[in-house]
């Protein structure tokens, strides 16, 4: 296969002959990142004419569908001999059963180890020790689990050496970072991937004539994954939330405002896990997550770039047509109740006082929020954005403050958020009286037509600025396609934002920044030095 060839030549002359034009040398990226940079600017005015009126991609994108329900969606680039492509799972960290939170993220962690052809020198040989360590693992586990009057420490660490001593000899099978190696001798870049709320995304580009390496790869990795150094790597992301959460001052407040604004729906866990729960998921249990949900039904595939339509459908059949449809996952079922009256919380922790004030909102595709999006571009998009020029520029009690709108997620009911940072020797509560200050003047005044226009000519000019690269614009193509459920959603966005008015502006203010929704999170310094929440 395609695999073993590249093997094979790279044991003899490096790279194989059958990737590699001489148009198309390992290292084109590089190369051509300036001539890609100009030529993108030259193509924006080809694809996405400056107006006001919507983004014109529906002659440029084309959309297609396997017969087991993936979806594919591709757009022809050809200045340069580049291909970005996305491929967006339809499953985050409001997927995950009850209990298991940070399953999500592990797995996309896991993603990275390898499948049966690639990262093992001897598979069969080494699915026994892998069962070996399963089993070791689980029992470690179990007894972990115990009551601290029922566990027998002494069976924890005979269970703990043993479980080193198997990783230790399972090293002997596996190659390191094989994929990524693969890649990277073959030209490619941003070779990555991310978790959220919502989805999970694979992420990479690469010279044009590598893309059915990409195909060979990516098709074993959705069939055939092998979830190598499981334990091990599950201790790599619990040192992750130790360092990237649980002692960064801001990750903290934000996590626990989440946890606050939240009472039932899962947008309420954290990405990366609770603690209490990363520490004892099971490699059992994240292969039926995976099973369930990394489903060709589940995914959207977007190729940007140098690309030939039919031939990378005929690809596409070729490798992940093979892969059987799944039945698609159960809705989530578990719905926010209304809120009734202002929640607090404080987080106590040795840093500088911070603030993250929230609402309550409808997701997209609901007029609000559009409008949300302009009230956020109206708040803090800019020096002369209100809440900026007010608390930065003119007052100088702030020290940073801006607006998000649809934290954490865009697939459900989601948050408008407000965060805030004081310079001293102002405090929160100075910073969230103005706040609240000229969230009223929205409710009270109607916002300017002059003002209300320079915030929709920033809106589409950020826009048509994330659509520039090839990147970029898969990024948007399958994000949408994943949340909205049409990737035209981004062709009919500026129309939309065109259409908001102040009066609506004002109607949507007075209906969902009041009071009794929002949620207002502080960090209050601990002078002790001792943190805590």
């Amino acid at each position: 296969g395609i695999l073993e060839m590249y093997r094979a030549s790279k044991k003899r002359k490096g790279i194989s002959e059958y990737f590699v034009r001489k148009r198309h040398a390992p290292d084109l990226l590089k190369r051509h990142t300036l001539h890609l940079m100009i030529l993108s600017l030259c193509c924006l005015l080809l694809v996405l004419p400056v107006s006001a009126r919507a983004v014109d991609l529906e002659s440029r994108v084309i959309k297609r569908q396997l017969s087991n329900g993936m979806t594919v969606l591709m757009m022809e680039r050809h200045q340069t001999p580049v291909c970005s492509l996305y491929i967006r799972y339809k499953v985050g960290m409001v997927d995950e059963p009850h209990g298991r939170t940070g399953t999500a993220h592990l797995l996309e962690h896991l993603m990275f180890k390898g499948t049966k052809t690639i990262g093992t020198r001897d598979y069969e040989r080494e699915t026994l020790i892998l069962n070996k360590i399963k089993e070791v693992g689980q029992a470690l586990d179990r007894e972990m689990k115990k009551d601290m009057e029922e566990e027998d420490p002494n069976m924890i660490q005979l269970l703990l050496r043993k479980l080193a001593e198997l990783q230790n000899d399972h090293k002997a099978y596996v190659v390191k970072d094989e994929m990524d190696s693969i890649y990277s001798e073959n030209g490619a870049v941003g070779f990555n991937a991310f978790t959220g709320a919502d989805m999970t995304t694979y992420t990479v580009s690469l010279p044009s004539n590598r893309l059915e390496l990409w195909a060979r790869i990516e098709s074993d990795r959705m069939m055939n994954p092998v979830f190598r150094e499981f334990y091990s790597e599950r201790s790599v992301v619990m040192e992750e939330r130790r360092q990237s959460y649980e002692s960064k001052p801001f990750r903290k407040l934000l996590e626990q405002f989440l946890a606050t604004a939240f009472m039932v729906h899962s947008y309420r866990n954290p990405v990366i896990g609770w603690e209490s729960e990363l520490r004892f998921l099971d490699p059992d249990n994240t292969m039926a997550f995976f099973r369930r949900h990394y489903a060709p039904n589940n995914v959207v595939v977007a190729a940007i770039g140098d690309i030939e339509p039919e031939r990378f459908m005929g690809l596409m059949e070729t490798y992940f047509g093979r892969i059987p449809s799944q039945p698609p996952p159960l809705p989530l079922v578990s719905k926010e109740p209304e809120q009734m009256g202002e929640r607090r919380i404080e987080v106590v922790f040795d840093a500088e006082p911070q603030i993250i004030i929230g609402y309550p909102k409808p997701t997209l595709p609901e007029r609000a929020d559009y409008a949300f999006d302009t009230i956020s571009s109206i708040l803090t998009d800019g020096r002369t954005s209100r809440l900026y020029q007010r608390m930065v520029v003119e007052d100088k009690v702030a020290v940073s403050v801006s607006a998000v709108n649809g934290m954490p997620g865009a697939r459900y009911p989601n948050l408008f958020v407000i965060f805030a940072t004081p310079r001293f020797p102002n405090t929160t509560a100075d910073l969230e009286k103005i706040i609240y200050e000229e969230l009223e003047k929205l409710k009270a005044e109607p916002v300017s037509e002059w003002e209300l226009g320079k915030i929709k000519n920033q809106i589409q000019m950020d826009l048509i600025r994330g659509l520039q690269s090839n990147s970029g614009m898969a990024n948007k193509l399958s994000y949408f396609e994943s949340a909205a459920g049409d990737w035209r959603y981004i062709s009919t966005y500026l129309d939309m934002i065109n259409t908001i008015t102040t009066q609506e502006i004002q109607d949507v203010a007075k209906t969902y920044l009041v009071p009794e929704h929002r949620t207002v999170a502080t960090l209050v310094k601990n002078a002790g030095g001792e943190n805590g929440s």
